[in-house]
């Protein structure tokens, strides 16, 4: 465990749960990957260097900080084109926290959303049927 781990103290004293921050990464990345109109999870530097020292699997585009039971996530994202940010943003905090807060029983003292492009692909579902006939 590292230093950015959080102890869950057992009140009947049969022992301790420790939460690694690499949980609620893993969380907050899934939770945030699936709201309408992220295109995808941007690498921040830090994802940038844990992969230059050899961390696999990181899921890239989420930051934790955690404060005694308090916990402070960064999230940087590329939203898809047509989008109302704000909207995406705010579904985003609002499902982050909530799926935080029930798995693990902190507190989610803060939510930034960094914006970090937009995706001007089209969606291959939606694309014209000559388009869906290639694909096949």
């Amino acid at each position: 465990m590292t230093e950015n781990d959080m102890t869950v103290s057992n009140t009947d004293n049969t022992g301790q749960v420790k939460i690694s921050s690499d949980v609620i990464v893993v969380i907050a990345h899934t939770v945030a990957s699936e709201v309408e109109g992220v295109a995808a999870m941007n690498a921040n530097i830090a994802d940038n260097i844990s992969s230059v020292l050899g961390r696999k699997n990181v899921p890239k585009g989420v930051k934790v900080e955690i404060d005694d039971n308090d916990v402070t996530i960064d999230l940087y994202i590329i939203v898809n084109y047509g989008a109302r940010i704000p909207e995406v943003a705010w579904k985003i905090q609002e499902r982050v926290k909530t799926a935080v807060e029930s798995m693990t029983g902190m507190n989610v003292a803060s939510i930034n959303i960094h914006v970090q492009g937009v995706s001007f692909e089209k969606n291959k579902e939606s694309g014209t049927e000559e388009e869906q006939t290639e694909l096949r």
